[in-house]
């Protein structure tokens, strides 16, 4: 089950650096401006955008596979279509590497399914929920 209480979400809100899929370089957009926020209030943010070269000052990698640097939290801002896929990049990373614990799905975004598959892995997750507000209101 996707956590859904407030220790829950702490601990995944203290998971550093965090990967973000779907990044965007364009201000204004969700995808930009929560990733952001994360990157003022302390997070080391790695941007997963196959049309960026560079987001937020930082390089942009094409998918999670690229990005060299260990990574503690993915947070995704793709469709709900997509999820799964997203999620089998994870666990395929998360077995190879052992770097990710989390995946967060942003606002909007759902996939029991997908999650169910990265949980089985040992990942923890969460579902329908952005981590702007949530780290506003839980650590903020």
């Amino acid at each position: 089950m996707p956590v859904t209480d407030d220790e829950g979400l702490r601990e995944l809100l203290l998971l550093d650096p965090v990967a973000v899929i779907g990044c965007s370089s364009t201000p204004g957009k969700a995808a930009h401006d929560i990733p952001a926020y994360l990157a003022d209030h302390g997070y080391e943010v790695v941007p997963v955008n196959p049309y960026a070269d560079e987001i937020l000052g930082e390089e942009a990698y094409d998918s999670l596979a690229d990005v060299e640097e260990d990574v503690r939290l993915v947070d995704v801002f793709r469709p709900d279509e997509e999820v799964a896929g997203i999620v089998e990049e994870v666990v395929e990373r998360r077995e190879a590497r052992g770097d990710v614990e989390g995946v967060w799905l942003q606002l909007g975004i759902t996939d029991d399914g997908a999650l169910a598959r990265a949980e089985d892995a040992g990942l923890t997750t969460t579902q329908d929920r952005c981590m702007k507000v949530e780290h506003g209101r839980l650590l903020g």
